[in-house]
């Protein structure tokens, strides 16, 4: 694994390919027009699935990567369907963690009806604190990520209250062409009929968008306070 040649800004931490494009596509956007570094590392490589296959969805990802214009991606190759927050997938994660030095991580919210999902995100919150441990055998130099919030990749049919929502109105169009990627995910052998897939995620950013005044948006949870430095920030 090659990392980036310098820390990351933001680091998108997907319990499989597409969980990124379809929940934060248009904040990792967002960020690459503001000039930050993104990455993303996929636990999974997400199969099997009805209609997908390794070799198949790592082109699907390597199409995405593009649409996206990400800065760096990698997948950890953990087991898909029974991911675990173990002792060697923590350890795999911190690693990351360490040598990507990310200001901010992007994990997923930590209920839902998806086992890996659920897993993802405690991996990501214990991965996050091993990060940091001196005297020990992790690649890198000891690192707190300072930042971690988390997206919405739930299928439990919940409504969690977030912390903030991102605009994503300009990017939504971008969103959706790299959610397309991922032909044997969100389209092949899926009904045609309204609504689809695609329908249920461009109205979910519908709604979020209409929370806060615009078009399309994202939301974002958060465990720990956020500090502003002043009030223009919530403008």
């Amino acid at each position: 694994m090659q990392p980036p040649n310098e820390p990351l800004d933001v680091l998108v931490i997907a319990p499989h390919p597409d969980d990124a494009e379809i929940s934060v596509g248009g904040t990792i956007l967002q960020c690459k027009t503001l000039g930050m570094s993104v990455g993303v590392v996929e636990l999974t490589n997400g199969e099997p699935t009805p209609h997908g296959t390794e070799h198949l969805r790592a082109e699907e990802t390597a199409a995405s990567t593009k649409v996206l214009n990400l800065d760096w991606r990698h997948n950890l190759g953990l087991p898909n369907r029974s991911l675990e927050n173990d002792l060697t997938s923590r350890r795999e994660l911190a690693g990351i963690f360490r040598l990507t030095r990310p200001g901010i991580i992007l994990a997923p919210y930590w209920e839902d009806a998806h086992p890996d999902h659920v897993s993802a995100s405690a991996m990501c919150d214990a991965a996050r604190f091993w990060a940091k441990l001196s005297r020990s055998d992790l690649p890198g130099e000891p690192f707190h990520p300072p930042k971690i919030y988390y997206f919405w990749s739930i299928h439990l049919r919940i409504h969690p209250q977030p912390a903030f929502v991102v605009d994503i109105r300009p990017h939504m169009d971008r969103k959706l062409e790299a959610v397309r990627c991922f032909e044997s995910q969100v389209l092949a052998g899926r009904s045609t009929d309204h609504p689809t897939l695609l329908d249920d995620i461009k109205d979910r950013a519908r709604y979020w968008g209409w929370t806060i005044g615009t078009s399309y948006a994202e939301p974002f949870a958060s465990r720990e306070e956020i500090g502003l430095s002043d009030l223009r920030a919530l403008q």
